[in-house]
């Protein structure tokens, strides 16, 4: 039977390929003046064009369960999960985690102060510089916790599937949600899952050490 827990050596690589692969876009993002990238500029009149009021509804929702409240219940699950009898004090872990990384992910947007879409796009109201997408960030973070706290939990194939799946299928549909509603350039999302990856590619091994083993 293969073993539910991650291999422990996977974690340094995968943690410093993400950082190289942000810092890379990151400087060429920079390097460009903070125009967005042909990709960008492509994908975004797309989805404006491809608008319905249903839609926009539906990505409305979508978004707004990607951050603040659900975003942080959803950390302090996973931390919970992951700490087992001692649950109340991995919510208190999980929540402050996801603190600690928004406001790491906050510095870098206003140091790199990179504009939006033009406000005329937007579906919604939104503040703060684009890069990297706080949205996609938080809900990745969220749902790489979950996945972590969950799998060495799942005996089966098909509810260790479901383990990753579902999780990283709301992370992308948030993400998605974020370009749909003219928000931010396809370029900030990525940019916000190779942080999200790097950072929690960073901390799993600590955590790991507390995941109940599943005998």
């Amino acid at each position: 039977m293969v073993s539910p827990r991650p291999p422990a050596g996977l974690w340094p690589g995968l943690s410093l390929l993400t950082a190289a692969l942000c810092a890379a876009l990151l400087t060429l993002v920079i390097a460009g003046g903070n125009e967005p990238l042909a990709v960008d500029s492509a994908l975004h009149d797309w989805a404006s064009a491809h608008r319905s009021p249903g839609w926009n509804d539906a990505f409305t929702l979508i978004t707004d369960s990607g951050t603040r409240v659900p975003a942080t219940v959803g950390a302090m699950v996973a931390g919970a999960l992951a700490a087992g009898r001692h649950w109340w004090l991995g919510a208190v872990a999980g929540g402050a985690a996801l603190l600690l990384a928004q406001l790491l992910r906050y510095a870098l947007v206003v140091t790199i102060d990179r504009p939006r879409p033009t406000e005329a796009d937007w579906v919604i109201q939104v503040n703060n510089p684009a890069l990297p997408s706080g949205h996609a960030t938080t809900s990745a973070l969220v749902a790489i916790g979950l996945a972590a706290a969950l799998w060495p939990r799942c005996r089966r194939p098909l509810t260790r599937a479901l383990a990753v799946g579902l999780p990283a299928l709301w992370a992308v549909a948030v993400a998605v949600s974020r370009v749909y509603l003219g928000v931010h350039w396809p370029t900030d999302v990525l940019a916000g899952w190779l942080l999200a990856a790097t950072l929690t590619s960073a901390l799993l091994p600590l955590v790991a050490r507390t995941w109940p083993d599943p005998g």
